[in-house]
């Protein structure tokens, strides 16, 4: 004989919702956040590859490592 209220231990189950803009709005929020630690690891692998070879310019005894620019 079919009852209409759960068992126990069972849950009531209830209608599921269609999804709504507030997915779109954590994936969107995730993918800025993926965007700027991906801008700054590359800021920053740039900063320490520079400062390595100012090292080892100094390193190796030399002492005019600093990088002239050309005029433009």
């Amino acid at each position: 004989m079919p009852t209409s209220q759960p068992e126990s231990g069972e849950k009531p189950k209830s209608q599921q919702k269609p999804p709504s803009g507030d997915n779109r709005r954590g994936a969107i929020a995730g993918l800025i956040i993926a965007i700027m630690i991906l801008g700054i690891g590359w800021w920053l692998a740039r900063d320490l590859t520079a400062a390595s070879k100012m090292q080892d310019c100094l390193m190796s005894g030399r002492s005019n490592c600093n990088v002239i620019e050309p005029a433009r």
